[in-house]
């Protein structure tokens, strides 16, 4: 609250504890505080006594990404492979076991493959597919995306370690360059998974499915890209059970490296925007634009949202909304917040 009667511009105060008077009565400027995160309070307030929950059930121990994959996927491929059994005489194609072949046929729906190895040849079966192949491609964009990008993460740090095994880095240093390399670092891990699955698909293609290994690499090049061309396949029993892992962990692969790419691109011009904005000179105009509450002075805090807002960082709606999140709070109109202005706020909610 302003206790002096002077009009203080709007927002501008938020960043007053940076000018302090002397004993000499000259003004000095210490840096920012960095701000404390509220997300520590938010998880108190959902576990109750601030601790963080523990679970004594080993399935409770994954992250949750993998625990709703776990349960999701266990329910589309038990429900496919129930329908599709129970069809099995209206599929055509070459068969080797019931429930492997229906297990087989919803992974090569849900990730698009087709081979065309089998086939649904009825009305009803058709209809089971149309089904299993919406609810499959939404399955893996939803989830299994979720959970691969959690995975890749986990893989940063090792992948960072091994880039830097013979210098002497800490942890700190480790995890600043991890936070400041982020989408390249998981470019480049999901590449080394690509490179090993679809080697480890060729070597099993060559050896248990008797082709030639340029028919090999060619049948994995069409399945983790969904191509599917049909002539290619896995024919026999352990190559369908091998199947049902290596064409899901593949094609998910693939689909990862194509988002961190172009999370990479968007990143790198973003990057750039950021360094125009920085290194751009400052005219009126830019002065005019920064001055919110139009009192013909810009505070650093109301330059500061200038430069966010032209970065892209924020928008005009969200600066609007903090807006009027601050002018509830502020009680007594006075263009600062203090400890008697929460209360008051806090108080008229009540009451409400």
């Amino acid at each position: 609250m302003a206790g002096n009667g002077v009009k203080q511009p709007l927002l501008s105060r938020l960043l007053d504890p940076t000018l302090q008077t002397t004993q000499n009565g000259s003004l000095k400027r210490r840096r920012f505080r960095r701000c404390k995160s509220a997300l520590a309070d938010f998880g108190a307030e959902m576990n109750g006594n601030g601790s963080l929950p523990c679970s004594r059930s080993f399935f409770n121990n994954f992250h949750p990404s993998f625990r709703k994959v776990f349960i999701l996927l266990a329910v589309y491929l038990s429900a496919g492979t129930a329908c599709f059994c129970l069809v099995s005489d209206q599929i055509k194609g070459k068969k080797t076991n019931a429930i492997l072949d229906a297990v087989y046929f919803c992974i090569v729906t849900m990730t698009t493959v087709g081979y065309g190895d089998l086939v649904p040849n009825s009305v009803l079966a058709k209809l089971l597919a149309c089904a299993f192949v919406f609810t499959g491609m939404a399955l893996v964009a939803l989830f299994l995306s979720t959970a691969a990008d959690y995975l890749v993460e986990k893989q940063e740090i090792l992948l960072v370690k091994s880039l830097h095994m013979y210098q002497n880095v800490g942890q700190t240093e480790i995890m600043k360059e991890i936070e400041t390399n982020r989408v390249r670092y998981k470019l480049i891990t999901v590449l080394i998974f690509i490179s090993v699955v679809m080697l480890v698909g060729t070597i099993f293609l060559a050896t248990v499915e008797k082709l030639a290994f340029i028919d090999a690499f060619y049948c994995v090049c069409s399945t983790i890209t969904t191509l599917g061309y049909g002539d290619k396949s896995f024919s026999t029993r352990i190559g369908r059970v091998f199947a049902i892992f290596w064409i899901l962990t593949g094609t998910i692969c693939l689909a990862q490296f194509f988002l961190y790419a172009a999370e990479l691109n968007t990143e790198s011009r973003q990057r750039a925007l950021v360094k125009w904005v920085l290194t751009r000179k400052v005219t009126n105009l830019d002065l005019e634009a920064a001055d919110l509450d139009d009192d013909g002075d810009v505070g650093a805090a109301e330059f500061i949202l200038y430069k966010l807002k032209e970065m892209g960082k924020i928008s005009q709606e969200d600066i609007a909304l903090v807006l009027e999140e601050f002018e509830a709070l502020d009680v007594d109109q006075s263009g600062t917040l203090s400890t008697s202005d929460i209360m008051l706020a806090q108080s008229s909610d009540t009451r409400k």
